[in-house]
């Protein structure tokens, strides 16, 4: 896609979504994976630390494993949801691992940038919130290629550690699911299949103190 035809950042925010059963089957050209990861390093990050790393995955044996693995904590889950909720969760569909062909793994180091980070001694999670920020990043960039990504977090660490070798010092933040799609849902799938609604957006706003609504201006 060329940079003419890409969306604009609200149509990329409104339009992106959690992919998981829209995958083609097609494999994400390099190129275009390589301009998503290029957005996604432009993330800001406290003291430019630039905390991450993006493990590149589509050895189908891998794949295979790490989805086995998700399929089994998927069961976990449903066995342990009373049985209205098992109901509404059974057909929701929750990874996409092996249908879209490529997974990027994004990894936080906290060592990242050294002892004395710039902005983050007082509030450690920075670090973490920057790795965060490069997903998002990633997600929209790849939601304007026409490309979908799917967060799959039903997975224990430790597995995924193991299966992609990570160092001590290194921990897996969200394996993406990441392929061209036939479209984007216009309704993202918890609300569709009705596990919850969206929060409208005057819930969450607050003028000066929370949960002070009246000070809103006219």
């Amino acid at each position: 896609m060329s940079e003419s035809e890409c969306l604009s950042v609200y149509d990329a925010i409104r339009l992106r979504r959690d992919v998981r059963a829209e995958f083609t089957g097609e494999v994400v050209d390099d190129s275009t994976l390589l301009r998503i990861l290029e957005a996604a390093h432009r993330a800001p990050s406290v003291g430019n630390s630039m905390p991450w790393d993006f493990v590149m995955v589509r050895n189908p044996d891998t794949l295979g494993r790490f989805a086995d693995h998700v399929a089994e904590k998927r069961r976990e889950f449903q066995e342990s949801l009373p049985d209205d909720r098992a109901e509404t969760f059974n057909p929701i569909k929750i990874e996409g691992i092996v249908e879209s062909g490529t997974g990027i793994v994004v990894t936080h180091s906290q060592s990242r940038g050294g002892t004395h980070v710039l902005g983050r001694a007082t509030v450690p999670e920075t670090g973490i919130y920057s790795t965060i920020l490069a997903i998002q990043n990633l997600w929209l960039a790849a939601t304007a290629e026409g490309v979908g990504v799917g967060w799959v977090s039903f997975y224990d660490t430790p597995f995924l550690t193991e299966l992609l070798d990570l160092p001590a010092d290194v921990r897996p933040v969200a394996w993406l699911c990441v392929g061209p799609v036939r479209e984007f849902q216009t309704v993202p799938d918890l609300e569709r299949f009705g596990w919850r609604n969206r929060r409208p957006l005057d819930a969450a706003i607050h003028w000066e103190r929370f949960g002070s609504p009246e000070l809103a201006p006219e």
